[in-house]
């Protein structure tokens, strides 16, 4: 009984004085709510149990509106998410304010089917995304090379990619690294899937990965990625056309003219970017607008979350839903992107300056968004640095851009308006 006792205020602690039984339960995301993470695991396991949600766009920063059960009070309080039960005269007056302003109402249908791209022997803090899956109590699946080149793409609804090299020139870091065990892995694993699969060389692998997740969107997957994914993507898109595939592949520089051949009709964000072809020096191209890991590194600020109208472009709306409006900046080996190199029509949800953080798009039947940098609350991470403990982050308003993108292909916003 004292153990009960002791037990029943911590399950208690997230539910908000009100009826024993509700109609629905509010999850606010304004400054009120204990933990602004676990609130999207929340709406997510509801989802998994066959129930309906709703995303309250614009109304105290993209609450969620989640049926009144006993097992979601449980498993609220569980989770140490605030919810506040509304009964159905507060239901009526809270649809009123939704038709007022700047606000729109989402429903969100179904669970979707989460994949995270990752080499096998990839540790969970590798990859911010990763992290605000577990800590959030998401599930999802991984995979690899070996299972985009076997068709399995079409199993999931929504695909990461975080730091992975799609040019194949291991991130430039093996002339600093080339007796690492960590890289000695990585060569061997990449090595091992090209023999099995035929193909020449590790970038021509790569660049065949990237072809088939280019056609998954195409065919109505949702695309999230980060760090150097989002500018490597196209770079290994854009370069079929031109020998640089087969430079990359024998650590030289390739044929300065072949930049010129590079078809930017495929990629899904930047066109006319220069690469960088030098071998010896630690970046990708001129898309990144930091260079992090070069001799004329930029420095970090603050980057802007855009307003969007819920009731016109209610998409974009809900990928930049947050409690905070300015955000500090963190790098990564792509940390933002020149927004001279982007493609018309790409939305820039975040930004600052001539720097875009984050971006949104669609191609075909899907849609894709890039979020630059690695770690939100881990501004200049490093090689070896201990993971991000979340427990110390349950606000992060950087994470939640990340979590904004899980919960997307749940919804059913209407068509745009414009």
């Amino acid at each position: 009984m004292a153990t009960l006792l002791m037990v029943l205020p911590v399950l208690l602690a997230g539910i908000s004085a009100g009826p024993l039984h509700a109609q629905h339960l509010l999850v606010p995301m304004d400054r009120e709510q204990t933990n602004h993470l676990k609130a999207y695991g929340l709406t997510f396991w509801v989802l998994e149990e066959g129930e309906t949600a709703e995303w309250l766009l614009n109304y105290r920063y993209g609450a969620f509106l989640l049926p009144d059960r006993e097992a979601v009070r449980r498993e609220a309080a569980l989770r140490g998410v605030r919810v506040e039960p509304l009964d159905g005269a507060a239901v009526a007056a809270l649809r009123t304010r939704m038709r007022q302003g700047n606000r729109e109402t989402v429903p969100l249908e179904t669970a979707p089917s989460i994949a995270v791209y990752t080499p096998p022997n990839a540790q969970p803090w590798d990859d911010a995304v990763t992290l605000a899956l577990e800590y959030a109590g998401i599930p999802y699946e991984t995979l690899w090379d070996p299972e985009v080149l076997n068709g399995e793409l079409d199993r999931y609804d929504w695909l990461h990619l975080h730091h992975e090299d799609f040019t194949g020139q291991y991130s430039k870091f093996y002339p600093t690294y080339a007796n690492a065990p960590w890289m000695q892995d990585e060569i061997a694993r990449n090595e091992e899937v090209r023999i099995r699969f035929g193909f020449p060389d590790v970038p021509t692998l790569k660049r065949t990965v990237a072809e088939e997740i280019r056609a998954y969107v195409e065919r109505g997957g949702f695309l999230f990625a980060m760090c150097s994914a989002t500018e490597t993507l196209d770079l290994a898109l854009a370069s079929h056309a031109t020998d640089i595939t087969a430079a990359w592949a024998n650590g030289r520089s390739p044929d300065p003219d072949a930049a010129q051949r590079m078809d930017w009709s495929r990629t899904f964000a930047f066109q006319e970017a220069q690469p960088q072809l030098s071998a010896s020096v630690n970046a990708f191209s001129d898309i990144d607008s930091h260079q992090v890991n070069t001799a004329w590194r930029q420095p970090l600020g603050h980057f802007r979350l855009f307003e969007f109208s819920a009731t016109i472009d209610p998409v974009a709306a809900m990928l930049v839903q947050n409690h905070e409006t300015v955000l500090r900046d963190f790098y990564g080996l792509t940390t933002a992107f020149d927004v001279d190199r982007l493609k018309p029509g790409v939305t820039i949800l975040a930004r600052e300056g001539d720097r875009a953080k984050y971006i949104h798009g669609s191609l075909g039947e899907g849609t894709w968004t890039f979020f630059g940098g690695h770690d939100p609350e881990d501004a200049e991470h490093q090689i070896g640095d201990a993971p991000t403990n979340l427990d110390l982050h349950p606000h992060s308003p950087g994470y939640r851009l990340i979590l904004n993108n899980v919960l997307f292909p749940s919804a059913r916003p209407s068509p745009l308006k414009t």
